[in-house]
């Protein structure tokens, strides 16, 4: 996108533009970045074709996935799965049990313990419903309808693996604000509140208490500190990954804001993503 000074600096392009570039400042090395509309991308900065590596927004296809899967009628999101007592919605929302990366440390339904196990289990689960492995039927149910031809899953994760780029993502963002593969209603389901009241902690953000989280979506809901930012709506949805990436959907500006970068999550993210996404709220408040 051209530099903020080349256009008229009230248009909507040129805030666009005015925060997009604003991450020149970051001191990452590779960087891209987008914002996007219903109808797909409305600015970019940096390479949108540049792969890399989305760390644990991965979890965002696979939860997708999920949700066709329920709507196909290979999976029900009541039917048992991971630790006894679990359920494929417990394992979505982060309520199954597991630890981190660690079998499970309490009983399904206790607490929020965010876990890249519990989505192992769900991918496992989730393989021997399709009756092929998980890494292909995300692909067939998200990435070959949306035309995601730059995403894979590399990594094997369906937790962590997957590697995209910003024009993809941009893509997939398109379809949460206008969903086509699965009905709003799923969707809307998926972006609401499971098991209510749950306490936890946001890995690398600290505890919160409500730690809510939908269905494979990490909800913004009143969340503080968080790596969204202090203008989003509460009803924001998306993940970020530990290899520095993120995407966030706002339902109040019908808008999306993508970031994928080379340096990992650290206090560095904590201090520039909110500021970004507060420059990128204000253009259409």
């Amino acid at each position: 996108m051209p530099e903020p000074s080349a256009l008229d600096p009230t248009s909507e392009d040129a805030r666009l533009a005015d925060a997009l570039w604003s991450t020149g400042s970051w001191g990452v090395a590779d960087l891209a970045a987008g914002v996007v509309g219903p109808t797909g991308s409305l600015a970019t900065v940096g390479d949108a074709r540049q792969a890399f590596r989305l760390a644990s927004v991965t979890k965002l296809f696979t939860a997708y996935a999920c949700l066709v899967a329920v709507e196909e009628g290979t999976l029900d999101l009541d039917e048992p799965a991971g630790p006894e007592g679990g359920t494929v919605r417990h394992l979505l929302a982060h309520a199954g049990g597991y630890g981190f990366d660690t079998p499970p440390l309490s009983r399904p339904g206790r607490t929020r313990i965010y876990s890249n196990t519990g989505f192992d289990a769900l991918g496992d689960h989730l393989a021997e419903r399709a009756a092929m492995p998980a890494a292909e039927y995300v692909a067939a149910a998200v990435f070959e309808p949306l035309g995601l031809a730059a995403t894979d899953l590399r990594d094997g994760s369906l937790a962590h693996g997957a590697w995209s780029t910003v024009a993809d993502l941009s893509a997939f963002a398109a379809e949460l604000l206008r969903p086509t593969l699965v009905a709003a209603a799923t969707l809307a389901e998926a972006t609401t509140v499971q098991f209510p009241g749950l306490a936890g902690a946001l890995p690398g953000v600290g505890p919160q208490h409500p730690n809510d989280w939908g269905l494979g979506f990490e909800l913004r809901d009143h969340k503080a500190p968080h790596w969204t930012g202090a203008t989003n709506s509460p009803a924001t949805f998306g993940h970020f990954g530990g290899a520095g990436t993120f995407l966030w959907v706002d339902p109040a500006i019908d808008r999306a804001l993508v970031v994928l970068t080379d340096k990992g999550f650290g206090p560095w993210a904590l201090d520039v993503w909110p500021r970004l996404s507060d420059q990128v709220v204000g253009v259409y408040r």
